[in-house]
């Protein structure tokens, strides 16, 4: 019989807990009268983020303003990019941007503009890593292989000795591998690793290509065209590396730190030995939950516990839940990982990966 190349979560044990948490929860909403969806507050972010984007984009383009002007607006245009994917595509894709699906497919969509596919990443993040979060050789978060090691499974190279200190140049490239390269293995593969993406549709396929002429079009030809070549590069490098250094360490901070498990299937079964909920809390952390700057900026990434148990859920909501999850934890002696300090999670992952080049 041919193992199924994702595992099954069958320990019911601690089933208790998540009941019980998400009768917590609901009842939260249902007292304060609220709807776990966004509010105002996310739309205005969602709209300033947008107008800061394309205001700099129109005038970095058409305006061609001298040098430091143009690589200071273009660095603040990658900020921009991964403050969107944080805030409006991420909620979107989950269906919590808004209660109306239209206003989440647009909002989900947004990606789109920003030169990655939402198709793949609806694959990759809501239906792959949403469920088998850390768990090596289906995580597709957690497989920068050869490069990187980020979980224990992976097999070591000599070069990992060194990944601590050459990683933060790699994670600059995340958005440039991702808008020309990662989508496209998927979309041809028809795999997310291991994992079959749903078959797609006529409509799916050609949004898929009109997507990515439409970015080719904006942000490569269009601005070749209007400020020439080499204008161009070293723009489009300043942004794309500047929103890959953040996308890749806001990612990386929730999951791949000390303390967080690196489950491996029980064979020949292909079990998990916890349950869903439990597995979730185990592999990941939150850091900075206290800094309303961050958690504002990041869309509520830092909460990363709460969005990972409650993932259809908004991020503007995080803050609250919190206290119950912490709570029902605490009721349930389950460990909650969290970091105090942005600082103090990327020391722990700086360690995790100093760890695991070494052992």
């Amino acid at each position: 019989m041919k193992t199924s190349p994702t595992p099954k979560f069958r320990n019911k044990k601690n089933s208790n807990f998540h009941q019980e948490l998400k009768k917590r929860v609901q009842e939260y909403f249902d007292t304060n009268n609220k709807k776990p969806t966004g509010n105002y507050s996310l739309y205005f972010k969602a709209g300033l983020f947008w107008v800061i984007y394309i205001a700099l984009y129109v005038h970095v383009v058409f305006y061609t303003p001298a040098a430091w002007i143009a690589i200071l607006e273009c660095l603040v245009m990658g900020c921009a990019t991964a403050a969107i994917g944080f805030n409006v595509m991420h909620d979107g894709s989950h269906g919590s941007f808004s209660s109306s699906k239209i206003l989440n497919k647009i909002a989900a969509s947004s990606v789109n503009a920003l030169g990655a596919s939402v198709i793949m990443w609806n694959n990759k993040h809501n239906i792959i890593h949403h469920t088998y979060t850390n768990i090596g050789g289906v995580d597709d978060d957690i497989e920068i292989q050869p490069l990187i090691r980020l979980c224990p499974s992976q097999k070591r190279y000599f070069f990992h000795r060194y990944q601590h200190i050459y990683v933060w140049l790699l994670y600059t490239q995340l958005y440039i591998v991702w808008v020309f390269a990662t989508d496209f293995v998927k979309y041809f593969r028809k795999k997310v690793g291991p994992v079959a993406i749903k078959k797609m549709s006529t409509w799916e396929h050609i949004s898929f290509w009109v997507a990515k002429l439409f970015f080719y079009f904006t942000m490569i030809a269009l601005p070749i065209y209007m400020v020439g070549f080499l204008s161009w590069l070293i723009g489009f490098l300043i942004l794309a590396m500047s929103a890959g250094f953040i996308l890749s360490t806001v990612f990386q901070l929730a999951h791949t730190v000390e303390h967080t498990s690196f489950p491996e299937p029980i064979m020949p079964e292909n079990d998990i030995e916890n349950e869903w909920a439990m597995h979730q809390i185990a592999t990941t952390a939150n850091f900075a939950t206290k800094n309303k700057l961050i958690s504002w900026l990041v869309g509520g990434l830092n909460f990363q516990v709460e969005h990972h148990l409650f993932p259809k859920i908004s991020h503007v909501h995080y803050p609250a839940i919190s206290k119950i999850v912490k709570k029902t934890c605490d009721d349930f002696n389950v460990k909650y990982i969290e970091f105090k300090h942005m600082r103090d999670a990327i020391i722990s992952h700086t360690l995790h990966l100093k760890k695991l080049g070494t052992v």
